[in-house]
């Protein structure tokens, strides 16, 4: 607060959109001014994921939603029918093989784009479309190859053309009343954290090309969706593959990139057995299914220990081949209190403990009236307008930062800097595992972490 005015924080926190919008954090992109009304976008990519960045999309009065690009035409008629479920006009389709997104990226009438395509396919689209000029949201992944991340952050550094990283997970409402209870100290100076990906995606991985999810034992051109080419990554790769969900949590917590970084990492692989045997036991599989030979690379479980410039601890799992409940193993310790998450992100799922306010108990207390108790002004005054977003709400909050930061043309909360960093976990992963050895992170930043200000998720006047 001594950066700023009172006045000021105010009259910027009451825009409620979960970034602190400061003086120097106006897009150094020097493109369309006339973007206060509406946000013209285009989507690269309108499968499962996309489709649902389109529902919330066609919700607000304040986008327009121009084009479509993907070569699957099944998807774009989905697509299309999401767009008249909210009384839009068809977008313009671009759909005449892998590379017809660079027709969407030449059109004028066009602001930004939303990325959510097979990952390989992340650094070529987002690259390009920052060169066109188009503010960028990135869904998630890992990166294919380290170098890809200093190609994100290169692109940038030329263009200036603002990236967003789509984490909706950092929105999740659990997560925000923890950060929340974080930032005003009720931790006491953090010390560890842990979270990840931990998700049977055996159905998603595997199905008949038919009908989405569980329902089948096949994958590549025979399969539906994201079996069609995430499967692969299993067979050919062994690392953290989707750290996201995991590190971006924490590291907002753990004020990554702004005040801190991530310093070097250490990842193990147990054995793969999970996948195999779910082909073997499907009743579409059985011993005898080619599918069945397929060797799989990918371990079952993948923790990866990570070490952060000032002393703290992260540990992310990757925990998605086997039977079990989802859960992302969210924990936060500090030297006044700790939180465990249990379960998929309600508050009466997590269990919580300060000892000094609960009187050195040593026993665990349901998160539910502390949750409720601390949760984020975010939530709190735009909770009516995240029912029916996917995700549990989540994705409301993810899409309204995306549009009110280009309409208010401000800094994104997660930016190219945490994309580079929380994307090259997975190639730093892959190469500990392989090597048996901690590896060091590379800081893209270039020494910026030391003087960036935290932004996500500040509250004031909502």
């Amino acid at each position: 607060m001594d950066t700023i005015s009172r006045k000021n924080f105010l009259k910027m926190s009451a825009l409620g959109f979960g970034a602190l919008i400061v003086p120097n954090s106006l897009f150094a992109y020097e493109g369309n001014k006339n973007l206060a009304h509406k946000v013209r976008v285009g989507l690269i990519g309108v499968g499962m994921r996309g489709q649902n960045h389109i529902d919330v999309l066609g919700r607000r009065d304040d986008v327009e939603i121009v084009a479509f690009a993907d070569p699957q035409q099944r998807m774009l008629k989905d697509a299309q029918a999401v767009l008249a479920k909210n009384g839009r006009p068809a977008a313009k389709e671009f759909s005449e093989g892998d590379y017809d997104f660079r027709n969407l990226l030449k059109m004028n009438n066009l602001d930004a784009v939303i990325i959510s395509t097979p990952w390989k396919w992340h650094k070529i689209q987002g690259i390009e479309a920052m060169k066109a000029k188009k503010i960028v949201g990135m869904e998630v992944s890992g990166a294919i190859k380290l170098q890809d991340c200093w190609d994100y952050v290169k692109a940038y550094e030329e263009t200036k053309v603002p990236i967003f990283m789509m984490e909706n997970v950092c929105y999740r409402r659990d997560v925000m009343a923890i950060l929340n209870m974080v930032r005003k100290g009720m931790f006491g100076e953090l010390i560890h954290g842990q979270g990840g990906y931990l998700h049977d995606l055996r159905g998603v991985l595997f199905n008949d090309g038919e009908t989405p999810y569980n329902s089948g034992v096949e994958f590549g051109e025979k399969g539906f969706s994201e079996a069609k080419w995430r499967t692969d990554h299993y067979v050919n790769r062994n690392g953290e593959l989707y750290p996201t969900h995991g590190i971006g949590p924490v590291g907002v917590m753990f004020d990554i990139n702004r005040g801190n970084r991530l310093l070097r990492l250490s990842s193990f692989s147990t054995k793969s057995r999970g996948l195999h045997d779910y082909i073997v036991n499907h009743p579409k599989g059985g011993e005898n299914h080619p599918n069945a030979k397929v060797e799989f690379k990918q371990g079952d479980v993948v923790t990866t220990q990570i070490a952060c410039a000032n002393g703290e601890t992260i540990l992310l799992t990757h925990d998605t081949s086997l039977q079990r409940p989802y859960n992302l193993g969210f924990k936060v310790q500090g030297t006044r209190g700790i939180w465990q998450d249990f379960g998929s992100g309600g508050f009466n799922q997590g269990h919580i403990y300060f000892e000094n306010l609960m009187n050195r108990s040593h026993k665990w207390e349901n998160s539910e009236k502390w949750l409720k108790e601390y949760d984020h002004p975010l939530w709190k005054n735009q909770e009516e307008k995240t029912k029916g977003a996917g995700h549990g709400g989540m994705d409301y909050f993810v899409i309204n930062t995306f549009i009110e930061c280009i309409k208010r043309n401000v800094e994104f909360p997660m930016d190219v800097y945490d994309l580079a960093t929380w994307y090259a976990i997975t190639p730093l992963s892959e190469e500990s595992i392989a090597k048996n050895s901690v590896v060091e992170i590379p800081d893209f930043t270039k020494g910026q972490w030391k003087t960036r200000k935290p932004v996500f998720g500040f509250d004031g006047a909502f």
